[in-house]
């Protein structure tokens, strides 16, 4: 019976040893895979599911991330790694660890240095799928970054549309996540600057312009939404989709910074060169501060650009001729700003001290044509 019993003992530990020497050898197995698929480029703790490489993630949660470098990103820790242990620390080290080289593994592939740029419709078709189906922020962001950067070949936009990630994007910009709502915008920036694209893009100009008038003051999708509807209104065709905005532009011209004040101009600057656009700008309603922008202080580029909206709006608009209609624009708008030529002379040749000579120029250009065009009677 002794001896029975130490042969038994004997392979218990056999057997124990083995599995613990398998275990081992997966683990081991495991981090060297990961590396090989670092060393490619690809995310090295992302499964497969189905058709859609790469969707799938670990399903852990997060409750606290103190890392705020990594752009409010999202790590996972496996329920044990909770316990207040030395090993629960350990795992919750290295899980950290897994969420950033998987987030810097897919950023690689999304980065404008990197010689993978250019990916193949197959690449696309999995990062597509990435956006479509992860709900973690710094995957969705990364993904969007690559997708832009290959937006901006002529050659991947017709891919990107028929593997259907024109309505994928755009359904990110109900996201809440400001992050990644900029990343859907540049996006769709770079994909409307084919003609094509613009057709499809135009059933989103009224979410994109609401989000853009919404969003918080100068920031980063406030830009991305401007820039987007600029690149949509280069043509006449849909121009008439922002007219019942165009005070809020104004509004937010006067309220934003210096970027979003250029911003917006080349937006506006759009509008009066189409004919069309004219008396829908003259009707829209301008702030009273409007007229202090023309001031030394401004920027000189906002200057001329503002200067250059309301020489083409006098060059468009029949001032004489719309004489009797006058009664159809209201006391705040822009047809009685540029019609009460002697407030808005005072105002706009207040900067002929400007030390900028091209500003001085422009400013007596602009009045002589007010004048020339409002009161030709009174230069007989």
């Amino acid at each position: 019976m002794g001896y029975a019993r130490k042969v038994g003992w004997v392979t218990a530990g056999l057997v124990i040893g083995a599995g613990a020497c398998y275990c081992i050898y997966r683990l081991a197995r495991g981090r060297k895979q990961n590396k090989e698929k670092m060393a490619e480029g690809g995310p090295a703790d992302v499964d497969d599911a189905g058709d859609c490489p790469g969707a799938r993630y670990n399903d852990w949660s997060d409750d606290d991330d103190d890392d705020r470098n990594e752009s409010k990103s999202i790590v996972w820790y496996p329920p044990w790694a909770r316990i207040g242990t030395e090993a629960g620390t350990r795992a919750r080290a290295r899980a950290r660890a897994r969420a950033t080289r998987a987030r810097r593994a897919v950023q690689k592939r999304a980065s404008p240095n990197s010689d993978d740029t250019v990916l193949s419709p197959q690449e696309l078709q999995k990062v597509l799928c990435l956006v479509e189906m992860s709900e973690k922020p710094y995957i969705l962001e990364a993904a969007l970054i690559a997708l832009g950067n290959n937006a901006a070949y002529a050659f991947n936009r017709d891919i990107i549309w028929d593997l259907g990630g024109l309505p994928i994007v755009a359904k990110i910009l109900n996201t809440q996540d400001p992050i990644v709502k900029e990343k859907a915008l540049i996006v769709l920036n770079n994909l409307s600057v084919n003609a094509e694209n613009q057709r499809r893009l135009k059933v989103y100009m009224n979410q994109v312009c609401d989000d853009t008038i919404t969003s918080r003051l100068n920031s980063s999708v406030q830009l991305a939404g401007l820039r987007l509807l600029t690149n949509m209104t280069v043509t006449n065709e849909y121009q008439h989709i922002l007219a019942n905005s165009i005070s809020d532009f104004f509004c937010l011209f006067s309220a934003g910074n210096e970027e979003t004040k250029l911003q917006v101009l080349k937006l506006l600057l759009n509008l009066p060169e189409n004919p069309a656009m004219t008396r829908e700008l003259l009707r829209a309603q301008v702030p009273a501060s409007l007229g202090s922008l023309f001031s030394k202080k401004e920027n000189k580029e906002v200057i001329l650009k503002l200067l250059i909206i309301f020489e083409n709006i006098n060059d468009n608009f029949k001032w004489e001729e719309n004489e009797p209609a006058q009664t159809h624009f209201s006391e705040n708008s822009l047809f009685f700003f540029l019609k009460e030529f002697q407030v808005c002379a005072d105002k706009v040749l207040g900067i002929e001290s400007h030390q900028d000579f091209l500003v001085k120029v422009k400013v007596g250009k602009f009045a002589a044509k007010l004048t020339e065009r409002m009161f030709p009677k009174s230069q007989e």
